[in-house]
């Protein structure tokens, strides 16, 4: 962002040359976060793309089948399941935007309560932060429609050749446009969301830097529990009634989809309270250096910042796994129903579907994963007076550096664990509600009951995917946590964090 400046008066006989009004308006851009918003936009833009594509796709497949090119209940079912995963990646950019604006405006607040102590209205500077999402947004959807629309354009031809068939199908559509108007408007709706803090803001926070709420302060928001609550329990019974539903139609898993997005949004505004503790608990595990044992109070200390940094990386577990999950769930199920061994064009088709849709759901995963190193960097140029004060008090650098990379890892084993258990209970939700009353070949029977199935393949990689993930998310921090002189940090002239242009 743009900090308060004052211009360098010019000496004599010396011309000042006005800055360009166009640089000066677009200065926010450079601002930490921005770039990482515009990246969200896009890859959430090019998923959904390429999700009605595959989709679409698929179901073109279907209706060329001998066998199954009839049933109207397969062509639902794909078409169902596209629409919601569409509605998930877009769920999920929206919470990765909202996150990242709100890291963003505790950043900004001595700017803000200037601009405040000058006369300038809080609704105005949240609309300005809400504009400013609006053209990240716009900027980040162009790029990721026409990246995803070119890569299938190019794509769609080894497909034909590798499943063996000719599908003429056509991928320049008019509704492709929809992924990238529905980002648009929710990264709008996110930065809106995420800026609500303007509203608190007051001038005498001009004399502080980077604010975020302690945990005595969390505890307080009374409004926001219950509103967590609220969402939680009609989450629940939602999923309740899916279940229910989708003992006599697969539409029960749309009752349930919004029941997964009510209970866990409830997840999501009550991550404050949920997530510290968590942390707490893996942080033992760290050991009990000071090292340690400071990365794991920085979780209780500014609960806010470390949910919003684990949240996103629990949705992305819990979506990959929820969907790893129902594909297991539903193969388990269709092999007991042929007696161990289910039909083999039928398991040829749902591995073409479970390998396309699991690549384009583990782009979510990749959305969160951007978030986690986005606010994990704000938070360590946002904290330099901080993490200056320790190196003042004795810390070394490379204490400072494992500080930080033990904090990521706090973060994403907890975030690992929590996710891959939603993910179990939402994939099991999502395949018992969408077959529950669908016959499966070859006996032909509708099942009331199924099993939830692990696969521990993708387990794996999941485990894997979040140690790489650690220590990629800390690599700038690590690095920018270090990069000032104590004395440089601690300078009383020195510029707050949140003024500062990295």
């Amino acid at each position: 962002m743009s900090a308060v400046t004052v211009d360098r008066v010019p000496s004599a006989g010396e011309k000042r040359m006005p800055r360009p009004l166009s640089a000066s308006r677009l200065a926010w851009m450079r601002e930490r976060g921005m770039g990482a918003t515009v990246l969200v936009s896009a890859i959430s833009t090019a998923f959904g793309v390429a999700l009605v594509t595959a989709t679409a796709y698929i179901g073109h497949l279907f209706l060329m089948s001998p066998m199954y090119g009839s049933s109207d209940t397969l062509a639902l079912v794909v078409t169902v399941l596209g629409m919601l995963l569409l509605a998930v990646a877009v769920y999920v950019a929206a919470i990765v935007t909202a996150n990242t604006f709100s890291t963003i405006v505790a950043g900004r607040t001595r700017r803000i309560a200037l601009m405040r102590l000058v006369g300038a209205s809080a609704r105005s500077q949240r609309s300005e932060i809400a504009g400013q999402g609006f053209v990240v947004g716009a900027i980040g959807a162009a790029i990721g429609l026409v990246l995803a629309t070119v890569g299938a354009v190019v794509a769609l031809p080894y497909l034909d050749r590798l499943l063996g068939v000719s599908s003429d199908y056509v991928v320049v559509r008019p509704e492709l446009a929809l992924p990238a108007l529905a980002v648009i408007v929710t990264t709008w709706a996110a930065a809106w969301a995420g800026s609500r803090r303007v509203l608190t803001v007051t001038p005498l926070q001009a004399l502080v830097g980077s604010v975020e709420l302690t945990h005595e302060q969390v505890a307080k928001r009374s409004g926001r529990n219950v509103a967590s609550i609220t969402l939680g329990a009609i989450g629940v019974a939602l999923l309740a009634g899916g279940l229910l539903l989708g003992l006599v139609t697969p539409l029960g898993v749309v009752v349930a989809f919004f029941g997964g997005l009510f209970s866990f949004t409830a997840l999501t505004l009550a991550a404050s309270a949920i997530m510290p503790p968590l942390l707490k608990v893996t942080g033992r595990m760290f050991g009990r250096s000071t090292t340690a044992r400071l990365a794991a109070e920085n979780a209780l200390r500014y609960p806010e910042r470390s949910s919003r940094m684990a949240i996103g990386v629990v949705m992305g577990v819990a979506l990959v796994t929820m969907f790893a999950v129902a594909a297991e769930s539903v193969k388990a199920m269709v092999a007991a129903s042929s007696g161990g061994e289910p039909d083999v064009y039928f398991n040829q088709m749902m591995d073409s579907f479970s390998g396309v849709m699991m690549a384009l759901v583990a782009v979510s995963a990749v959305i969160a994963a951007v978030g986690l190193v986005n606010l994990l960097t704000i938070g360590v140029v946002q904290r330099r007076r901080e993490l200056g004060l320790l190196r003042a008090l004795g810390l070394t650098s490379s204490q400072v550096r494992r500080m930080v990379l033990l904090e990521a890892a706090h973060i994403t084993v907890t975030a690992l664990v929590f996710g891959l258990a939603l993910g179990v209970a939402y994939g099991w939700v999502a395949a018992q509600s969408t077959l529950g009353s669908v016959p499966i070949p070859p006996m032909w029977q509708a099942p009331t009951f199924v099993l939830p199935a692990v696969p521990l393949v993708p387990t794996l990689i999941l485990v894997v995917a979040t140690a790489v993930l650690t220590l990629v998310a800390a690599v700038v921090p690590t690095r920018l946590a270090t990069k000032a002189a104590p004395v440089e940090a601690l300078a009383d002239h020195a510029p707050a964090p949140a003024e500062r242009r990295e």
